[in-house]
């Protein structure tokens, strides 16, 4: 399903689609989806590295690029036990890395830079990201239970990284560990990547909703944005999408705590169902639904409002006209779906599978798109 779902989807967008009317990006390759009801969508990467890890880049490029992306926030996790550049790079202040980027950001205002740092354990833990800390230099602690009590001290929002990561799995299947149950027995364990750089685990998505983990989108980025995820030919940074209350540390700390988030990866997007849903039904618009003349054939104006496609499956017990059953509107398009309802009605509902969500392995949303006609 999955491969079919890429291809259709790589299909559309290549391709010129009649029914549609293109509209400028007017926001470029920076990335937005709209708010939800009672909450803000704030877009976020709690998984980056600099000079000051593994990573090639001084922490300014990680700050601009963040902006041109239009992130609300970004954690700079550099890892606590891996130094390879120490020799060329010394640098006592496991926090360094941090201040930089904060001093950075001040000018620009809209940027929120978390303060984080990524243990770095064979498996099991693994590697895990503590953010919201107070003082990364005090997770330079040996016992691979002992440095996540210091985490939690600190008041630590913690996730584990890549669970299917090969080097760790060589299946590339995530699998829960005693210790990572025990881990989350005592609340010292909070989310997982169910996203990471250029993978998507189903497994680890099945221990999120099993364990009641906050599901994360992250880069993980070492190298430049651009070039690994194709920015400039149309790709995007995957991302944890989060529903705060407000757009300050807190409110985003309290989502994550609280599990509010959808991870938005090769234009899917990947969360809890009531989060995911609203964050669909928000995108996407009824315009307008004009009968075409005498007939019973209504062509319903559907506007895209957000930054990725939505492939949708009709799930009605309508036909269409001039599509088959799966329909994909671009982002900033409006598309029209001509619907054949036999006789013209004043209102009526349009379900839809979201083939381009996922809520559960295998498992896709439904949406329903309220439909009000010329003929009210």
């Amino acid at each position: 399903m999955q491969k079919l779902i890429f291809l259709i989807l790589m299909l559309v967008i290549c391709s010129s689609v009649s029914a549609q009317t293109q509209h400028s990006h007017a926001f470029g390759r920076s990335i937005h989806f709209p708010d939800v009801p009672g909450y803000k969508t704030l877009r976020c990467d709690f998984h980056i590295h600099t000079v000051f890890s593994d990573g090639s880049v001084w922490p300014d490029i990680r700050v601009q690029e963040a902006m041109r992306d239009s992130l609300d926030a970004i954690s700079l996790t550099e890892h606590i036990e891996y130094q390879p550049h120490l020799s060329d790079i010394p640098h006592p202040d496991r926090n360094r890395s941090y201040e930089i980027a904060k001093q950075l950001a001040l000018p620009y205002d809209k940027l929120l830079i978390v303060r984080g740092s990524e243990i770095t354990r064979r498996m099991p833990p693994g590697h895990n990201n503590a953010i919201f800390i107070e003082d990364a230099n005090k997770l330079q602690i040996q016992d691979s239970i002992e440095v996540f009590r210091e985490a939690k001290r600190q008041g630590a929002f913690v996730f584990w990284n890549h669970p299917n990561w090969v080097a760790q799995r060589k299946s590339g299947i995530a699998e829960l560990t005693d210790m990572h149950r025990f881990l989350i027995q005592q609340g010292l364990l909070h989310g997982i990547e169910v996203v990471n750089d250029l993978t998507y685990s189903d497994e680890a998505l099945q221990i999120a909703l099993d364990n009641n983990l906050t599901i994360m989108g992250t880069s993980d980025i070492h190298g430049l944005v651009d070039w690994q995820y194709k920015i400039p030919e149309g790709g995007h940074r995957p991302i944890t999408l989060v529903f705060a209350t407000d757009k300050t540390p807190e409110a985003i700390k309290d989502a994550l705590m609280n599990r509010r988030t959808v991870a938005y990866f090769n234009n899917t997007l990947i969360g809890r169902e009531p989060y995911l849903v609203p964050l669909v039904e928000a995108s996407l618009k009824v315009q307008k639904a004009n009968y075409q003349g005498i007939s019973s054939v209504v062509d319903v104006v559907v506007e895209n409002v957000s930054d990725t496609p939505y492939i949708l499956a009709n799930e009605s017990n309508f036909t269409f006209h001039a599509n088959i059953d799966i329909v994909t509107v671009l982002p900033y398009t409006t598309t029209t779906i001509q619907v054949k309802t036999l006789e013209q009605l004043s209102e009526f509902e349009l379900p839809f599978r979201v083939l381009n969500g996922v809520t559960a392995p295998k498992t896709h949303p439904k949406i329903t798109l309220k439909v009000k006609t010329d003929k009210e």
